[in-house]
């Protein structure tokens, strides 16, 4: 498959229409329509459900649309890297971070990083330990933030100074409210929303909850933040999170209370071993590693 017909895909994928598409990429319409029937051909695979008015993908459709999103998202970055200059420096740079509050100190680099460099963009992906991972090791991330990783052993690494601490996300009239400090104990009966990470993979949280998955009442997953505070706020459970996520201020709908001695979250800013970096993300890291260097002193 070309990469020009792969982008004139992603366009009907986009447009749902043959002739928006066309439109947009000022090609014919019977042109667009040929280089996609030629693909279906190629593949032997029917990509799309021709309707009245909306064209929809098929599930080989969707697949495709996924994987073709990735390997353009690929190749524009590397035409982005290599067309960088020494003497002017600028491109794009591609983090994927866990939610923590502490993600403050890399964007505190890339700030002053932008003073010298202001053609620097950043592209920031929010997901778990799982998404970001995966994006690493497709190459559509530089460097990703990862929170109480475990498998260190596959990418280059650095600790951060900063840690991160668990508490318990609530509304303000539920009945742990009462409380300064939340015990395990308090949790064995109660509806708990956690993170996708916490629920599926061995976590040191669940050492201190001290039952397993299975013997607690885990009501929901989430895997970002802002959903599972609005489920807090309905009275649908108790959200284990990590602390400064969400503001609570005294008029709040919710409160938060702190895990009673919780062992504190690890971070690591990781990429790929033998990692070829951009001229743009290169510099980030060595700025990076200078503003880790101050504050260990």
């Amino acid at each position: 498959m070309e990469l020009r017909v792969l982008r004139y895909f992603l366009a009907v994928a986009r447009e749902q229409s043959i002739s928006g598409a066309a439109e947009m990429l000022h090609i014919s319409q019977p042109t667009l329509s040929r280089q996609l029937m030629d693909m279906e051909q190629t593949l032997g695979k029917k990509l799309f459900i021709r309707g009245n008015r909306h064209i929809t993908l098929t599930e080989e459709g969707m697949f495709l649309r996924k994987r073709a999103e990735e390997i353009v998202g690929l190749v524009d970055k590397t035409e982005a890297e290599i067309t960088s200059t020494d003497q002017f420096i600028s491109g794009d740079i591609y983090i994927g971070a866990a939610e923590t509050n502490n993600m403050r100190l890399l964007l505190q680099t890339a700030r002053k990083l932008q003073q010298d460099y202001p053609d620097i963009r950043y592209h920031i992906f929010s997901g778990n330990a799982q998404d970001v991972m995966e994006k690493l090791d497709k190459g559509l991330l530089d460097f990703g933030l990862l929170i109480d990783c475990n498998d260190l052993n596959r990418y280059e690494s650095l600790k951060l100074p900063a840690e991160d601490t668990w508490c318990l996300l609530m509304r303000s009239d539920s009945p742990l409210a009462a409380r300064e400090q939340i015990v395990p104990a308090d949790l064995w009966d109660k509806p708990l929303i956690c993170s996708q990470q916490v629920f599926l993979e061995k976590h040191d949280l669940m050492d201190w909850i001290k039952k397993s998955v299975d013997e607690l009442n885990i009501v929901a997953t989430y895997n970002l933040i802002y959903n599972a505070r609005l489920m807090a706020e309905e009275g649908f459970g108790y959200v284990l999170c990590l602390e400064k996520l969400v503001q609570t201020p005294p008029d709040s709908q919710l409160c938060q209370r702190p895990l009673a001695n919780s062992e504190p979250s690890r971070l690591d800013i990781v990429w790929k071993k033998y990692q070829v970096f951009s001229k743009a993300a290169e510099l980030f890291l060595q700025r990076l590693k200078e503003e880790l260097a101050v504050r260990a002193e």
